[in-house]
C-alpha cells in the first residue's frame, strides 16, 4: 500500500512538472495597432499609447511583440503581423491584440479606421480565425468598438471594447487607463504577481466612469467584457515588468502626462465656443507640452 502511495505521488510529481513546463515553454504574442487618428491630437495620442504598451510589454520576457502605429498601421501590415503570428504560435501559447483608435458601425458591419482601406470586424475574425494560439484577448478600444465583440466571439477568446455598442461614436478615453493598468502593479489585486485582462478591464473601467465624473460631462463610452469566466485567469502583463515603471519621477511625469491630457479633452470639448485661431494655439501648446513630458518618460 505504501508502494503504490508513492508511486502515485511520483506520477503527480511528474504531471505537475509536465504543466509547469508546458507554461515556461508558451509564448504570448502581442499585436498592438494605432490606427488613423484624422487630427493631429488623435494622431499624437494614438501612437503614444501604442509606444507606451509596447514598451511595458518588451520589458516581459519571452514575448513577442508587434506594434503598428502611424502610417505603417496598414491593412496589410495588420495582415502581415497576424500571418507571422499564424506561423509561430501554437496551441499552448496565447495572443493579445490591442486595437487603438477611430472605428465606426453602419449598424451590420463594424470597421477599424487605418491609413487607406479600413479593416473589418469580419476581416479581423478571419485573420485571427487562422491563428491556432489556445488562448486569445482582444481588446478594442476604438469608437464603436462595441459593434465588433459579436464578429469577433469565439469560445477561446475573452472579448473587451471600450463602448457597450456601435452607437457609442465618440473618440474613447478607456485606451489611456488600460495603458495606466499595465503599468500600475497596484492593478494585481489578487497578488499573484500578474495583472489579468480582468483586474485590467476593471481598474479601467472605473477610471473611465471616475473622468467623465470629474468632467462633469455625460459618459459617451460604456466599456464591456464578453467571456469573463475566462479573463480573471488571463495575463496581460507580469509584475514584473509593471514593477519597472514604478520610479518616483517616472510616476511624478504620468500624473503629469494625465493631466496635460486631460486639459486637451476639455479644450476639445470646448471647441465650439471659441474662436478658432484660440483653439489651435492652445492646442498646439499643449500638444508641445505632452510630447516633451512623454519624451521625458521614455529617457
Amino acid at each position: 500500500m505504501a508502494a503504490a502511495a508513492q508511486v502515485g505521488r511520483g506520477l503527480r510529481v511528474v504531471a505537475l512538472a509536465c504543466i509547469l513546463s508546458a507554461s515556461l515553454s508558451a509564448t504570448t504574442f502581442y499585436v498592438t495597432v494605432a490606427g488613423l487618428g484624422g487630427e493631429p491630437d488623435y494622431e499624437q495620442r494614438f501612437a503614444m499609447e501604442a509606444s507606451e504598451i509596447d514598451k511595458s510589454l518588451k520589458l516581459g520576457t519571452g514575448n513577442d511583440v508587434q506594434t503598428l502605429h502611424g502610417a505603417g498601421a496598414t491593412k496589410a501590415a495588420v495582415r502581415g503581423a497576424f500571418e507571422k503570428v499564424a506561423r509561430d504560435a501554437k496551441t499552448q501559447d496565447a495572443l493579445v491584440v490591442m486595437l487603438i483608435g477611430h472605428g465606426t458601425f453602419d449598424g451590420a458591419e463594424y470597421k477599424f479606421n487605418l491609413p487607406g482601406p479600413d479593416l473589418s470586424a469580419t476581416e479581423l475574425a478571419a485573420m485571427l480565425d487562422k491563428i491556432h494560439a489556445g488562448r486569445e484577448l482582444i481588446v478594442n478600444m476604438t469608437s464603436a468598438s462595441g459593434g465588433s465583440v459579436a464578429t469577433l466571439r469565439s469560445a477561446n477568446r475573452v472579448i473587451i471594447a471600450a463602448t457597450r455598442s456601435g452607437s457609442e461614436k465618440n473618440a474613447t478615453v478607456f485606451p489611456r487607463f488600460w495603458v495606466e493598468a499595465l503599468r500600475d502593479p497596484s492593478v494585481d489585486i489578487d497578488k499573484n504577481e500578474t495583472i489579468s485582462a480582468m483586474e485590467a478591464f476593471k481598474f479601467a473601467e472605473a477610471k473611465t466612469k471616475q473622468f467623465y465624473e470629474e468632467q462633469k460631462r455625460l459618459s459617451t463610452e460604456h466599456a464591456l467584457m464578453d467571456n469573463e469566466s475566462k479573463a480573471a485567469a488571463f495575463p496581460v502583463v507580469r509584475l514584473g515588468t509593471a514593477l519597472a515603471l514604478t520610479d518616483p519621477a517616472k510616476l511624478q511625469l504620468v500624473a503629469k502626462k494625465n493631466e496635460i491630457e486631460g486639459k486637451i479633452d476639455q479644450l476639445k470639448y470646448q471647441k465650439s465656443l471659441m474662436p478658432p485661431d484660440e483653439y489651435r494655439k492652445q492646442i498646439a501648446g499643449l500638444l508641445l507640452e505632452l510630447a516633451k513630458t512623454q519624451e521625458e518618460i521614455e529617457k
